[in-house]
């Protein structure tokens, strides 16, 4: 199993470029070749932090990586082709998404359906303190907008008194197949956003 860039590095995955860079070239320093001759154990590790510090000091690169892990950098891991894209400036979310997201949502190809979680965005506040600040502990009050569920229709969309019905362009399933050429991919279903139910009386 392949591991993790962030942990390679020994930084938190919302590091800045700063502290990826600082990591990279303390971990260069300590592994590199030339400071241990004849330890491939050393070598294999210099390799692993190159291609580590590589994929997160690109931002298109990490944001493939954030989303689809080593698989998206290789061009998917088994599609045709696929190393062509690796590094050429093609965002391989905007192309494969679809087929990424079938492959490794595991939830084989269904839509989320709308009980179930998403996971919203992360957000980074920066703030300035004191040395003192840090060690005696201080509370900073935060202001942000979140999205909240509708009080009236309970975030179902639907009128109220009447129901969900399954959505009858995709079948319940939140996703559509369609061919091109002999290529045979599905996307997200146009009419219900992936969910599989849609209102009957929005």
């Amino acid at each position: 199993m392949a591991e993790d860039f962030y942990n390679l590095l020994g930084v938190a995955r919302n590091a800045s470029e700063a502290e990826i860079k600082a990591a990279f070239r303390k971990l260069a320093m300590k592994y590199h070749p030339d400071r241990n001759p004849g330890n491939k154990e050393a070598e294999e590790k210099f390799r692993k932090i190159n291609s580590a510090y590589e994929a997160l000091s690109d931002p298109k690169k990490r944001q493939v990586y954030d989303q689809y892990g080593e698989a998206g950098l290789s061009g998917g891991g088994g599609f045709p082709g696929g190393e062509a894209f690796a590094g050429s400036g093609v965002d391989m979310s905007e192309m494969f998404g679809d087929v990424f997201e079938q492959l490794f949502s595991g939830g084989g190809g269904r839509g989320r359906g709308r009980g179930g979680p998403r996971h919203g965005a992360d957000l980074k506040y920066e703030i300035d303190i004191s040395l003192e600040d840090a060690f005696r502990g201080m509370k900073f009050p935060l202001h942000f907008d979140r999205v909240e569920a509708c009080p009236v229709c309970k975030g179902t969309g639907a009128k109220d008194g009447s129901s969900l019905k399954r959505c009858p362009t995709c079948r319940g399933m939140g996703r559509v197949q369609f061919s091109q050429g002999f290529f045979s991919m599905t996307q997200t279903c146009p009419d219900c956003g992936g969910e599989g139910q849609r209102e009957e009386k929005p």
